[in-house]
């Protein structure tokens, strides 16, 4: 039988693992892993994140192994180097048969490329499924057969196609197993173990707050499913309370799959909560989409290019000050603390949060992206970047530029008793209600004062804005 290898990369995962299922299904299979520590700085991955994936790709291999398929693991300095790489070890161990899952940023393709042709010197197959969404980007057109680049329109044809997609209404697809042993495997280049790639030094509370692997996973989404969804159109805007999945790292990193996500939230179709729920998975399937069909998003370049010329300011300063949460804003600091003592943030607060640096402060949305991508466990491109601009209102269906978000009636519309401020600023806990959420005449001392007035600072970026208009897109529905 034809040998198989199957490639690893942000899809760490047995089950509903397309490129693992059709490779096994097809002759003996070989599993790889390559690792790129060059290219994850130069991605600004979270050494959260990187620790994150290391823990998976050891229950990764745990998994692997009761099917038969053998795990190993490389390590090159960064994409450039994984096609002559990969095609050295086709040629050692006699593949026939690629099978990898594909992935969407720029370099991602690129790299892709790369190795395609690499494959086709050598005369190898090679297939690639898609993993991370649920439609294709070929296939969620709109009348013009261009892509759409306005959510609503966007969800409404890729729910149709959704609806008609086979895949997604029957059981995920499974690996059975090699079906005959690889055979003897020779000594590889840039072969190493696990442990023996340059990961970042583990820290106990990651593995507290995030366990690994696809059963823990598969746990959180059963428990959101049967305990929570129903009111997560009510309550997922509450950052004091447990009201979201806190699926993200895992779907991100490939733990489990999108589609059994939707699957799962199908048994739940008639309610008001699992609706919401699957429009964040829509605009996570749109935001997927717009790296897709307009990768100048992915080289640091707004999605609009007409808000090029915004006058952005480059104060390290005040940065410093939101980075750190002290820009004297109590939600606006309480959510990048939150970022920085877990590695995560509640999703309302991104949005606040992004849009204090973006038209609060004026500050380059790039940098925050960066800030963001280099300390969140579920660091994704395509939606970070997606949210980045969305809040700075220069990407696709963005907030109007005029929209600009008052931290404080947001604090008070969503904190209101102040519980998550209280949590993660706690010089301020002691205050009252009526004062946690506007506390600069009320203070402690070791509290900042806000780092710039609401009025001015709305003034200011409507000011920037309207010397560079944001013209309307049209859209084809």
């Amino acid at each position: 039988m034809r040998s198989q290898l199957c490639w690893f990369r942000t899809d760490l995962r047995v089950r509903d693992n397309p490129a693992l299922a059709n490779a096994l299904a097809s002759g003996p299979t070989l599993a790889i892993y390559i690792a790129t520590p060059a290219q994850w700085r130069a991605h600004d991955d979270a050494l959260i994140k990187l620790d994150f994936w290391r823990r998976n790709l050891t229950e990764l291999e745990n998994a692997l192994r009761k099917l038969n398929v053998e795990l190993l693991f490389f390590q090159v300095t960064d994409y450039k180097a994984i096609p002559p790489l990969l095609q050295q070890l086709l040629r050692q161990l006699g593949i026939a048969h690629l099978h990898y899952n594909l992935e969407l940023p720029l370099n991602e393709r690129r790299r892709d490329d790369r190795v395609n042709a690499a494959c086709m010197e050598e005369g190898v197959t090679v297939s690639s499924y898609n993993d991370q969404l649920l439609a294709s980007p070929q296939s969620v057109l709109n009348q013009a057969a261009l892509p759409f680049k306005v959510f609503t329109p966007f969800a409404r044809k890729a729910l149709r196609i959704i609806h008609n997609s086979p895949t997604l209404y029957s059981e995920p697809v499974t690996a059975e197993g090699n079906l005959s042993t690889f055979g003897s495997i020779p000594p590889l280049a840039h072969q190493c173990r696990l442990a023996d790639i340059d990961w970042p030094q583990p820290c106990q509370q990651w593995v507290q707050a995030w366990p690994a692997g696809e059963a823990t996973a598969r746990a959180q989404l059963d428990a959101f499913a049967e305990q929570r969804i129903s009111t997560y159109k009510d309550m997922r805007n509450i950052p004091s309370l447990n009201a979201s999945s806190q699926l993200s790292p895992y779907l991100n990193s490939g733990i489990i799959s999108v589609a059994d996500c939707w699957r799962n939230a199908q048994k739940y179709s008639d309610n008001a909560g699992v609706e919401t729920w699957k429009n964040e998975l829509l605009w996570r399937e749109f935001y997927r989409h717009t790296v897709h069909h307009f990768p100048h998003v992915c080289m640091h370049k707004a999605y609009r290019k007409n808000t090029d010329h915004i006058p952005w300011r480059h104060d390290r300063s005040e940065f410093d000050k939101w980075c750190e949460g002290k820009t004297g804003y109590p939600l606006v600091d309480a959510g990048m603390r939150q970022l920085l003592n877990s590695g995560w943030m509640h999703n309302r607060l991104r949005m606040v949060t992004a849009m204090f640096l973006s038209k609060h402060l004026l500050i380059d949305w790039r940098w925050g992206e960066r800030w963001f991508m280099q300390n969140l466990i579920d660091g994704d491109f395509a939606s970070n970047n997606g949210g980045w601009q969305w809040s700075a209102s220069t990407g696709v269906d963005a907030a109007p530029y005029f929209r600009i978000f008052s931290p404080t009636r947001q604090s008070h519309r969503f904190d209101a008793e102040g519980h998550y401020i209280r949590h993660y600023v706690p010089e301020l806990a002691a205050l009252p209600n009526k004062h946690i959420h506007e506390p600069a005449d009320f203070c402690p001392q070791d509290y900042p004062v806000p780092v710039v007035d609401h009025g001015f600072a709305r003034e200011r970026a409507l000011n920037a804005f309207r010397k560079h208009p944001v013209r309307k897109h049209h859209e084809s529905h």
